[in-house]
């Protein structure tokens, strides 16, 4: 399974070479895919090299050739039975049938690494490496770095955000003032929960009634990334 700019990359070579009969340069892939610096080319290019998408040439400038694309791009998705069709509801809020018989079709769909489970509820350990990668629909995303958590309690429950949900995070350490966000307490452990500053002071509070605002001093909180989307299954 590739990651998100793994098949952004994989896209943008193939189209050129389709469109041109050349891939695009490195500066090009770079700019493209709004990436700081060419190593990031690098590494997705050997990425994709890896898990057999692409070849480079030997003795030759700017030689990639497209081996294979993930099946979602070869032809287009079956259509969807009205069963298994996703409800989009207010607030970027999906809910459907997102197994392994999808509501949407894979060519609508953007891979985003699944970086484990998050409390809304006590902070638990932070999140780490993507463990998995999961499809979302492109609607819900908007610029910038994106990942994926699955929600563990219920501390946000009256927020439309329940136990087993999949949120879906623009990564970002800047939020404004009541935003839903993931935030890293004391460096260690990771938390969904509506930031409020205050003076000298940050509060993480709940949307369950049943449960206490924590107060932290300013330097203890990072913010890692604001909500933009949810994702439920059933």
């Amino acid at each position: 399974m590739l990651t998100k700019k793994q098949y952004e990359l994989l896209v943008l070579i193939d189209r050129r070479i389709k469109a041109d009969g050349v891939p695009p340069s490195f500066d090009e892939m770079k700019d493209a895919l709004g990436l700081k610096s060419k190593s990031g080319i690098h590494r997705l290019i050997s990425g994709l090299e890896e898990r057999g998408f692409i070849r480079r040439l030997p003795h030759r400038a700017r030689a990639l050739e497209v081996l294979k694309l993930p099946e979602n791009m070869k032809a287009p998705a079956p259509a969807a039975t009205p069963s298994a069709a996703p409800e989009v509801l207010p607030g970027n809020v999906i809910r459907g049938d997102f197994g392994s018989e999808r509501g949407a079709s894979e060519a609508e769909q953007v891979e985003l690494p699944m970086l484990g489970r998050i409390a809304a509820g006590t902070p638990i350990e932070a999140i780490s490496d993507p463990s998995s990668y999961i499809g979302v629909p492109p609607s819900l995303l908007g610029r910038g770095e994106h990942f994926a958590l699955e929600i563990d309690g219920d501390s946000m429950i009256e927020a439309g955000i329940f136990d087993g949900d999949t949120v879906i995070i623009q990564r970002t350490n800047k939020v404004e003032n009541g935003t839903i966000c993931v935030a890293l307490v004391d460096g260690e452990e990771a938390t969904l929960k509506r930031l409020r500053r205050k003076n000298n002071s940050i509060a993480l509070e709940p949307a369950n009634k049943d449960f206490e605002t924590r107060i932290f001093g300013p330097d203890r909180v990072e913010v890692q990334g604001k909500l933009v989307g949810l994702i439920r299954q059933y």
